[in-house]
């Protein structure tokens, strides 16, 4: 069947018309991509001139509707192995106008976004033309629709991932990756210069053209596309999900689609995908997946590429172990800049430690008739005595991730203080030689100052690179949220910026009490989790007293130590596959 025409009226809405007087409703981001004269396999239960979008599939080159999705859950494990949560997603083509309202609003939070109003809108009513992030209301009265994304083309398609099961708070798109074909040009930097067309040097001319150049008449632009390359070029997740490792999900969720529909235009076989991406430098989920670094451009942002067929991969290995610059590089470009501390020398011990709190119950300040009452309940004067350690035995290997679990009351606080120095009333207490780093609500407070988070983090660590990656470890990875005060952060930010000052401090055992207390149940096991991750790479000693089961699950301590009614009991992680 052959392809008569196509209307694109939005990005969610457009019409595609074959022979036989055949109509076919689309998403316009589809339909665009038929050309007058393409030939398409129509398949359809229904006898009618006018086809909806659940009526039919359609097929050219590549499969063309329905559009592509996929239903999965993403797996959360601990460090040590062994699941700790879930997340059941689903991965699709973009496709209605809340999707796209909800890529706008995440649009801001990119990276490299340069525009300070991410989207334009326009009101059908009155005509007018309104710029904002979020669906503006229209002084007509009419409600405004979303014309485009500004940053992206005509020849742009998106993926979200979408939150299947979630909670009343969660946002129902977590993020999204923008797939274009290739930039019509691309130099490399190198020193003293730069080296024109560096990707027709590594790869066949023809994967890169003919490609969409712009212009006014775009619909002729896209019929012209016929490339053997897809690029990357958003990958955006939102802020708060940004350490739960689904920059790395929708890469390759984005390769699985390049596969089998080779978009965006579909027309040809896909041999490579690539990406310009600055954030590479700074957050590894590209090199996670497989992509490989081949050289700066010549505005000096780093190219990555993913070879999808055999012959790719000759073409990259071979520009790898033949270009003098390629083969210092090796292919790698994230380095971790936090890297590893010194850590303890030993393990730290307690043998036979005993420690109680006196204190004297004084009621002469008090109004006779407070007095008088609690004489009936038979508070007087006195001494009151509580031991909290009675003969306390404990050894915690160095680098170990130690959760203290107990009632409120029990000697937490008090064990925390011990491994601070506090002197017991008998028996040992036996602390390696290590920067000490504690956080103790109302004794030993973490000052988070006046400047910009990134600013202050890096004064600290004297690297911006480490600094990011602190961030990122502790749930901070919006960088749009980079250049706030402390004082312009949520209490739950707040939180996790204090844990992000005290890893600067870069300590060889680290205490924290009350862990996570002003963080709601997803996010606490968001920053548990990297918070485990990072201490263990770094090789810190990490001591925490928590009540929060979801903590605990996302920490898999390697020492789970009950404190209570004078006494520890540890238990060491069972290894989940005995």
């Amino acid at each position: 069947m052959r392809v008569l025409g196509r209307r694109v009226y939005w990005r969610w809405f457009g019409e595609v018309f074959l022979e036989g007087g055949l109509r076919l409703r689309m998403t316009g981001d589809a339909a665009k991509w038929l050309r007058p004269g393409d030939r398409v396999r129509l398949a359809t239960e229904y006898h009618k001139s006018l086809l909806d979008f659940d009526e039919y599939a359609l097929k050219g080159a590549f499969p063309v509707w329905p559009l592509f999705s996929r239903t999965l859950d993403h797996v959360r494990e601990s460090p040590l192995g062994g699941e700790v949560y879930r997340y059941r997603l689903r991965a699709r083509e973009a496709m209605y106008e809340a999707d796209f309202e909800a890529i706008a609003e995440l649009e801001q939070y990119h990276y490299a976004s340069e525009k300070e109003v991410v989207a334009l809108w326009v009101c059908p009513r009155c005509g007018q033309t309104l710029f904002a992030n979020t669906k503006p209301p229209c002084e007509c009265g009419g409600e405004a629709r979303l014309k485009e994304i500004r940053g992206s083309t005509p020849a742009s398609r998106f993926l979200i991932l979408e939150l299947v099961e979630r909670l009343p708070f969660e946002p129902r798109i977590l993020g999204y990756v923008r797939l274009d074909p290739p930039i019509p040009r691309m130099h490399r930097r190198v020193p003293g210069g730069v080296e024109r067309n560096i990707r027709e040097r590594i790869f066949p001319k023809d994967w890169f053209h003919p490609t969409f150049e712009g212009g006014k008449d775009w619909e002729s632009a896209l019929d012209r596309v016929h490339t053997a390359a897809s690029r990357i070029a958003r990958v955006v997740v939102h802020p708060d999900y940004r350490s739960e490792g689904l920059g790395a999900l929708l890469v390759e969720l984005a390769l699985a689609w390049v596969k089998e529909r080779a978009v965006p235009e579909g027309r040809r076989e896909k041999h490579l995908v690539y990406t310009v991406a600055q954030m590479a430098r700074y957050h590894p989920f590209f090199e996670k997946v497989g992509f490989r670094y081949l050289f700066d451009t010549a505005s000096g942002r780093p190219v990555l590429a993913y070879p999808l067929t055999e012959e790719a991969e000759h073409y990259l290995e071979r520009f790898l172990k033949e270009d003098p610059y390629a083969r210092a590089h090796g292919g790698r470009l994230f380095v971790s800049r936090f890297g590893r501390v010194r850590g303890l020398p030993g393990s730290i011990r307690l043998v036979g430690v005993r420690k109680g709190y006196r204190s004297h119950l004084d009621l002469s300040d008090l109004s006779p008739e407070v007095q008088e009452t609690l004489a009936a309940f038979g508070v007087k004067a006195r001494v009151l005595e509580r031991a909290i350690l009675r003969e306390a035995d404990l050894e915690v290997p160095p680098g170990s991730v130690v959760a203290l679990v107990g009632a409120s009351g029990a000697g937490k606080t008090t064990l925390l203080r011990l491994l601070l120095g506090e002197p017991p009333e008998g028996g040992e207490v036996e602390v390696p030689e290590g920067r000490r780093v504690a956080y103790i609500p109302g004794e030993r407070e973490v000052d988070l100052g006046q400047e910009p988070i990134l600013e202050q983090l890096y004064r600290q660590l004297q690297d911006v690179g480490a600094a990011i990656e602190v961030l990122n470890r502790v749930g901070l990875s919006d960088a749009v949220l980079y250049r706030a005060r402390p004082k312009e952060l949520s209490t739950g930010q707040r939180e996790r910026y204090r844990l992000a000052l005290l890893l600067a401090q870069r300590p060889d055992l680290l205490l924290i009490d009350e862990f996570a207390a002003h963080l709601d149940v997803p996010t606490a096991r968001r920053v548990a989790l990297g918070l485990g991750k990072l201490v263990r790479q770094a090789g810190i000693t990490l001591v925490v007293a928590t009540h929060r089961q979801e903590v605990i699950a996302s920490l898999d301590p390697d020492l789970l130590v009950f404190v209570g009614y004078g006494g520890l009991m540890a238990i060491p992680r069972k290894d989940p596959r005995t």
